[in-house]
């Protein structure tokens, strides 16, 4: 148990009605009354957003996440199995789980799980990754300096949109969090 007074945005709760993060913070002290707290909960099975009010000082169940280093096999109809790169045990993890980090997950990179007891609730990823390139439309010769941009498919079939000068083969550096480009790598 934790006091509402503690909580802070990233912990984990384990209310009633299911497995919580939380997005955002607020302690409210009125004018008039009690102060009580305003949290902005995501459900972690779920992806849905909501919001709840606790009164300050009550005591929410705080859920302990643990987070392991695993390498991303393959994809199939089950979801998305990896490996812990310890102890080989493998583990599929639903596909909707999986959420955007989907866009960004080649075979053989490490992933980070997200298990609560021992079960898989989420995918985390470094903050940027390296994809290649596997289709460009060529940039229009002239129109290289003026910082138009292309849309680019990347090895895991999404698309980004990146400079006139980035071409097919080309390796890119992809930011995970916005699916923005950062920069060319070779």
């Amino acid at each position: 148990m934790i006091s509402t007074n503690d909580v802070k945005p990233g912990m984990a709760l384990a209310l009633d009605d299911g497995l919580f993060s939380v997005v955002d913070y607020q302690h409210v002290k009125p004018g008039k009354g009690k102060a009580f707290v305003r949290m902005k909960l995501k459900n972690l099975e779920s992806g849905a957003v909501l919001d709840r009010t606790f009164r300050a000082g009550e005591n929410v169940p705080r859920a302990m996440i643990n987070r392991q280093d695993f390498q991303f096999l393959y994809r199939d109809d089950l979801g998305f199995h990896c490996m812990n790169t310890e102890t080989y045990e493998q583990m599929a993890v639903a596909t909707e789980l999986v959420g955007d980090a989907a866009n960004f997950m080649i075979e053989g990179m490490t992933v980070q799980l997200q298990l609560y007891e021992g079960n898989p609730i989420g995918i985390d990823l470094a903050a940027s990754v390296e994809l290649e390139v596997t289709h460009a439309e060529p940039g229009v010769k002239g129109d290289r300096v003026s910082g138009a941009t292309k849309p680019v498919t990347l090895a895991t079939g999404y698309v980004v949109q990146a400079p006139l000068f980035v071409e097919q083969g080309d390796v890119i550096k992809v930011d995970t969090r916005t699916g923005d480009y950062i920069t060319r790598v070779s």
